[in-house]
């Protein structure tokens, strides 16, 4: 039977973290299902969930126990069940770009939590502006809103909200096959 093990790694950003990790992974017969890497300042960060058998997942938590022991390294692993997708939940894209200013993450995901709109990931980036060097920052974001919300209701909502903080923002259906 599958088993599911989520694993996050940070550490010293250096060439070769990620086939060292992936190559630990093949060798206790697992394999990586879904992951998110990046480098973040003088860090490297990884998040992973890796399927594989019971001995697999089982090997796969002591060997990276090993490895994060002989390395600058810290590794967390939890054991995790596959997600139920709930099919009464429309999945939708949020781009926000304003200048950079405390508090959007919060904010954004305030105004989904009180309305009970589930966030399913989240990426955010500061950049300077092209041309004036402005201090800048993007959001993506995909969230499931339940199917008994009246979409276009909570899109005017949203946009409403973040003309009020000064968000450009977008937010559309994701499009599926």
């Amino acid at each position: 039977m599958e088993q599911l093990l989520v694993i996050t790694a940070v550490g010293n950003d250096h060439t070769g973290a990620v086939q060292t990790i992936s190559r630990i992974i093949l060798e206790c017969g697992a394999s990586i299902r879904e992951s998110r890497m990046t480098a973040l300042g003088a860090e490297f960060a990884m998040i992973l969930l890796v399927a594989g058998n019971w001995h697999a997942i089982s090997r796969l938590e002591q060997d990276l126990g090993r490895y994060a022991g002989n390395e600058d390294l810290t590794i967390h692993v939890r054991r995790t069940s596959a997600m139920e997708y709930n099919k009464e939940l429309l999945p939708y894209a949020i781009d926000v770009v304003c200048l950079d200013q405390p508090g959007i993450v919060h904010h954004l995901s305030g105004f989904f939590a009180e309305r009970k709109i589930g966030i399913a990931e989240v990426t955010t980036r500061s950049y300077p502006a092209v041309h004036t060097g402005t201090p800048m920052f993007s959001v993506q974001m995909f969230v499931n809103i339940p199917a008994g919300i009246h979409i276009s209701g909570i899109r005017e909502e949203f946009m409403e909200f973040c003309d009020r903080l000064n968000l450009d923002a977008i937010m559309e259906p994701v499009k599926t096959a």
